[in-house]
């Protein structure tokens, strides 16, 4: 007898049910579940972090308050204009530090569900990216605290008219820093935007390079709509992305460099 060459003799049709239209749920069922076990993850990290916060937010609120409760006048301080401010107010920014020291397990979930996907070139380079874009967005919060916030507190309590009381609201300052916070640290992401446009294909670095005067004028405009209206967070938000625009031009020319002697270097198919 010929052995088999493709599992069924020839004009012999199986009685079993084909199971192909099934395959294709079967990934996707095993995948929304991988899926819902990574988010539930995520939420069980940031509660963790809430529990490990919340106890401190008080503290936590003061070292975030201090940029401008150090230029008020002696005698004057922060108000609560709502009731409920004194509770809500703590509450607020214990929740966003949660999830703030909960980015890196965040990522590292998304990164978990990903990973299985990618070939090994796009792993190679995936991974930094997603750790480096965890750095740059903690060193946009960074600089907004340590360099925006006195800059910008400084102008607006020595602008206000003489006779005028300075009593900022917690709330208020609250909307304000966390806006500033999210607006610097996904700034601060541009590098990694510029490379993932570059390697997508999308772009190359001689296009960006080409439209380097708009990028700047768009550059000042996101400073003017993110900021408030003065031209020194303007300015301390617009050059920062124009940098960092440059840098990912840059790191986008190595990487595509890097990704052509891999495929030069891959043996061809067949």
């Amino acid at each position: 007898m010929n052995a088999k060459t493709d599992g069924k003799e020839p004009g012999h049709q199986s009685n079993t049910p084909d199971n192909s239209s099934q395959q294709p749920e079967m990934p996707l069922v095993e995948h929304l579940l991988e899926l819902r076990n990574r988010l539930l993850k995520m939420v069980l990290a940031v509660i963790i972090c809430f529990a490990a916060i919340y106890p401190f937010a008080n503290e936590l609120y003061l070292w975030l308050s201090e940029p401008i409760r150090t230029l008020l006048p002696v005698g004057q301080t922060m108000i609560a204009t709502d009731i409920t401010s004194p509770f809500f107010a703590p509450l607020k920014l214990a929740l966003f530090l949660s999830v703030f020291a909960a980015i890196p397990i965040i990522l590292y979930q998304l990164w978990s569900f990903i990973a299985p996907g990618l070939y090994a070139h796009e792993k190679r380079l995936a991974f930094p990216l997603l750790f480096t874009s965890v750095i740059l967005f903690y060193l946009g919060a960074a600089f907004a605290y340590y360099v925006v916030f006195p800059l910008v507190f400084g102008f607006f309590t020595a602008i206000g008219p003489e006779g005028i009381v300075e009593l900022p609201d917690i709330s208020s300052y609250l909307n304000f820093v966390l806006k500033m916070f999210f607006a610097f640290g996904v700034a601060f992401e541009i590098p990694i935007a510029t490379i993932l446009l570059i390697l997508s294909g999308i772009t190359t670095p001689a296009d960006l390079a080409a439209k380097r005067p708009y990028v700047v004028v768009a550059c000042f405009i996101i400073g003017m709509m993110l900021t408030p209206p003065d031209i020194i967070s303007q300015t301390l938000l617009a050059v920062p992305m124009w940098i960092l625009f440059e840098l990912g031009i840059l790191f986008g020319r190595l990487a595509t460099r890097e990704a052509s002697g891999q495929e030069a270097d891959e043996p061809p198919a067949g």
